[in-house]
């Protein structure tokens, strides 16, 4: 939940690149939050429910079309993403990580693990995820992942 995130932010008082105490870069932050709920985890989840989920739960992949549009959607949402809030920086809010992008990159894992690969032909996008990664450190962020990259071994 955003919420929690931005309440244990401010109670343990994380280091300030997680959510910036400088408001132009908080504003960044919390803009990508409220932008994110109907676009990219709407979106990616939509896919995710789409390509894994209800296969798993019907025994029937879902047909064409449904996943097209899906992909569709997410697509855009993807382009929205790199224009607006990625741009030409290394993270959502400037040169530091933040929640906004922990929670991004959350979001845009769901469709990967459910063999979407999101990444794979978009350059700008698969080196911010690389940042991600490296900010967080390779291992926790493959634990952070590893149940749900499981999800088509169900």
């Amino acid at each position: 939940s955003i919420a929690i995130l931005l309440y244990l932010a401010q109670k343990f008082k994380t280091p300030d690149h997680w959510y910036p105490s400088d408001l132009q870069k908080r504003a960044r932050v919390d803009e990508y939050l409220s932008w994110q709920h109907s676009n990219i985890r709407m979106k990616g989840s939509k896919l995710f429910l789409c390509k894994a989920i209800l296969p798993l739960i019907t025994g029937q992949p879902l047909p064409p079309e449904k996943l097209e549009f899906a992909t569709e959607e997410l697509n855009t949402a993807l382009k929205q993403f790199e224009e607006k809030f990625l741009q030409d920086k290394p993270f959502i809010a400037g040169s530091e990580i933040s929640l906004a992008d922990l929670v991004a990159v959350v979001e845009l894992m769901q469709p990967v693990c459910a063999g979407y690969d999101l990444f794979e032909e978009r350059p700008k996008l698969k080196e911010w995820r690389r940042r991600v990664e490296e900010a967080v450190g390779k291992q926790l962020f493959q634990e952070a992942h590893e149940g749900i990259m499981n999800i088509k071994s169900l």
